[in-house]
């Protein structure tokens, strides 16, 4: 199978190439494709050197698969495009997550909605997935209610720069910050914006994703989300 994988020198993308390959899903053929600051450079998969490829090349190539993990704004712009030459997307952005005409899929939790004609599916927030496949075989059995939810997640859910920061204030180093607050054995209760209801964007991506991915709006979700 042609693969592509967009946003493939970025800290998400890199992991995507190293899970494919542990995993050895079928890729006969790797397209890494990243901005156009990175065309020409290179990235290693099963010991091979594939040159990373512009968005309209890689089209181009007509993969039959197109990982994206690049930016909400990237697959906002491009997914699309990839979509209307044949490939299937599945975004890891929140870009398509709550569009009502495209399908927010957990496999193991709902991956029976997929078809053969879905040109975009979109990947759920990293937490709605962990806690979903719990709460799935429960709510299929109980009938779940209510979930009160608290999540710890990872600096690198930022950014290599947030990762920077970590480590230099871990080593005494004085260098730029990503967050307002020191992040070194620290917990700060804030990712992504706050909204006027008091919660943050995170939280609230976890409110509607479980109510979309699970088929039931009565289902009543309120998250704490802390970096």
């Amino acid at each position: 199978m042609k693969v592509a994988v967009v946003g493939a020198t970025g800290l998400v993308g890199t992991k995507m190439l190293q899970v494919l390959e542990e995993r050895s899903f079928p890729v006969t053929e790797l397209i890494p494709v990243a901005s156009e600051k990175s065309v020409g450079k290179s990235v290693s998969f099963k010991n091979q050197t594939y040159t990373i490829r512009g968005m309209a090349s890689a089209i181009a190539e007509k993969p039959a698969l197109a990982l994206f993990s690049a930016g909400g704004s990237t697959s906002l712009e491009w997914a699309p495009r990839f979509a209307e030459a044949g490939i299937t997307v599945i975004d890891n952005s929140s870009a398509w997550r709550m569009d009502p005409d495209k399908k927010l899929v957990v496999p193991e939790v709902n991956g029976h909605v997929l078809s053969a004609t879905d040109g975009i599916i979109a990947n759920p927030n990293c937490s709605t997935i962990q806690m979903l496949m719990v709460l799935k075989p429960l709510h299929d059995k109980y009938r779940i209610k209510r979930v009160v939810v608290s999540t710890y997640q990872s600096v690198t859910g930022t950014g290599v720069k947030a990762v920077d920061q970590l480590m230099n204030e871990r080593n005494g180093i004085e260098g730029p910050m990503a967050y307002r607050y020191p992040i070194d054995l620290n917990v700060i209760p804030h990712i992504d914006v706050f909204l006027e209801n008091g919660y943050s964007k995170e939280e609230m991506k976890m409110v509607h994703e479980t109510k979309k991915i699970m088929g039931d709006d009565s289902i009543r979700v309120t998250a704490t989300c802390v970096r």
